[in-house]
């Protein structure tokens, strides 16, 4: 899992490229999805979402993805699930002071940034607290709700 994790870091701009064509479909599709229910949706879109970014970024369905925010290495890896940036911790070598054995995945986040237009500057914007109730759910449909002007 962590050598793909890696691998999609390096492929940081493809992905990011694909997501946005996605979430443009996911989007256009909304009045499908309010027609079917968001509710009913959830547990197959995140159960389907859960396996593709698992194998692709070892998500951990916190249900407000910011990957195209951390160049495509998911904060929730972080032992210590910083969203905002490293902790003082990350030793000469780039690698977590909880893990040595893995790279920080704010080092991995800045790498991936810089594959991405925009990167940078999206990496720069403060993430809010995570909000625990997400978790499991899809972020997926909560992004196309949003996109479509609703809440939920």
């Amino acid at each position: 899992m962590y050598s793909v994790r890696q691998w999609s870091v390096r492929h940081a701009g493809g992905l990011n490229s694909f997501y946005q064509r996605f979430e443009a479909v996911l989007t256009a599709l909304h009045p499908l999805w309010k027609l079917v229910g968001y509710r009913r949706l959830d547990r197959p879109v995140a159960a389907l979402e859960k396996s593709v970014k698992g194998l692709l970024f070892d998500c951990k369905m916190c249900g407000q993805c910011i990957l195209s925010s951390t160049g495509m290495s998911c904060p929730m890896n972080c032992p210590k699930n910083l969203r905002n940036g490293p902790c003082g911790g990350v030793r000469a070598d780039g690698c977590c002071e909880v893990r040595p054995e893995m790279k920080c995945v704010w080092a991995q986040a800045v790498a991936g940034s810089e594959r991405i237009p925009g990167g940078a500057d999206a990496l720069s914007k403060v993430q809010v607290a995570i909000d625990r109730r997400l978790q499991g759910r899809s972020s997926w449909l909560r992004v196309a709700r949003e996109r479509a002007g609703e809440s939920g």
